[in-house]
């Protein structure tokens, strides 16, 4: 059976939003200052390890155009390489930075690649992520708290959304003080 790991970066308020400083908000790029050697390996191993990068519209119209340009060192060669996922309900046809948009179920669509043994991982996305919670496809969640607090954005559970259990499968600290806190699905 494949996996699916989501990876997100939150502060310590919970915000998810604009950790790359890509003009969500004026507090974008928090995230940077944070992605020392030590955070760079760890998503590197993860990326590596994966057969299939996911993401939602936002996210990829985002990432796309400001990461696909970036080269050198393993990390942005592995994101600009790993063939990628984009769930959406307008994009098509097909899709810059080695990206394929999944058309049609979703989540039926993720099921299939699981079944298949495919590993995926995922950045961001809170709404599909939603989504893939709804439908129980999530193996393992990674959330990167940073120390700061940001006082307003979006929210990685924003209120009303998927009620789940997890169970905590693991912390690592960083050496910027980020703690990754590894939590898998109480099925």
């Amino acid at each position: 059976m494949g996996k699916l790991s989501v990876s997100t970066l939150v502060t310590l308020d919970g915000v998810s939003q604009d950790p790359g400083g890509f003009g969500e908000t004026s507090q974008g790029g928090w995230g940077g200052p944070y992605f020392t050697e030590d955070a760079q390996q760890d998503a590197y191993e993860h990326l590596l390890a994966s057969d299939y990068f996911l993401c939602g519209r936002v996210t990829y119209e985002l990432l796309a155009p400001a990461w696909g340009k970036i080269k050198g060192g393993p990390y942005l060669d592995r994101m600009n390489s790993i063939p990628k996922l984009v769930a959406s309900r307008t994009l098509t046809g097909p899709l810059a930075w080695n990206a394929t948009v999944i058309t049609g179920d979703v989540p039926a669509a993720i099921a299939t690649l699981k079944g298949e043994g495919t590993t995926i991982e995922m950045y961001g996305s809170a709404a599909l992520m939603q989504t893939l919670i709804g439908h129980d496809l999530i193996d393992e969640y990674r959330i990167w708290v940073h120390p700061l607090v940001l006082g307003g954005g979006r929210r990685l559970f924003a209120d009303g959304g998927q009620a789940t259990t997890l169970r905590l499968a693991g912390t690592k600290t960083l050496s910027s003080g980020v703690v990754v806190l590894t939590y898998t699905p109480a099925r």
